[in-house]
């Protein structure tokens, strides 16, 4: 456990002394938050800016960060010693967590001291969906990392996935807003039941279905992951 720390604290670090990881995991839906605060229903973008905080991490960071680790050879150099590859991708999923974690503290201390948005209905459900959506995404970012062959096409992929899912999930901008057919196509989207989860958890009534829909997502991406995985 104390090794698990140790990673998870180094790959924290790791993670913050990136810069495109702080501006967009933190300053990039901050300023979102700022531009849509004349809005009447600004608690509608919380949540929301939530799930897309986890997407960037999860999506976007984390597949170039573990092929980088793979094309390097850490992975495999880790094998022979007493800490375990598999300890590292953990110790990754916990940083990618704490990190989206900050971010989302920063988006919700602001919305509610600046902008005066009421405090979340339900917690424990907002928390629960939270941790449901976080390990989803890092779920789907190993995958993208299993199957690209390289750190920079794990990068371009993950990037080409994100980007287009937070949109469309309603995690960038409200699905209200988009057309029928774009609302349509979200419905399909793993992103979309977070931002349904954290929507019902913050100001509107829990329901199980997205609940067990990320949970279902989280076992069949971990199961693809596993099976795909190239260790070196």
């Amino acid at each position: 456990m104390r090794a698990f720390v140790q990673l998870s604290l180094n790959e924290l670090r790791l993670l913050a002394r990136d810069p495109g990881s702080l501006f967009f995991m933190v300053a990039f839906p901050l300023m979102l938050l700022v531009l849509n605060s004349g809005n009447e229903r600004l608690e509608i973008f919380l949540p929301s800016y939530m799930a897309m905080i986890l997407a960037i991490g999860g999506i976007a960071a984390l597949p170039g960060i573990v092929a980088t680790y793979r094309e390097r050879k850490v992975l495999r150099r880790l094998a022979v010693t007493p800490i375990s590859p598999v300890m590292l991708l953990g110790a990754q999923v916990a940083a990618q967590l704490v990190m989206g974690l900050v971010g989302s503290l920063v988006v919700i201390v602001a919305g509610m001291a600046v902008f005066g948005v009421a405090a979340p209905a339900h917690p424990l459900p907002l928390v629960l969906a939270f941790t449901l959506s976080a390990l989803m995404t890092c779920a789907i970012g190993f995958v993208i990392a299993a199957v690209a062959p390289r750190a920079r096409t794990a990068d371009l992929l993950g990037l080409t996935v994100m980007f287009p899912m937070i949109f469309l999930a309603g995690a960038a901008i409200p699905r209200e807003g988009l057309p029928g057919t774009l609302r349509s196509v979200g419905d399909y989207l793993p992103l979309t039941q977070a931002v349904t989860a954290m929507r019902e958890g913050w100001f509107g009534t829990p329901a199980a279905l997205p609940l067990l829909l990320l949970t279902g997502i989280i076992i069949v991406c971990t199961a693809i992951a596993a099976f795909t995985f190239r260790w070196e």
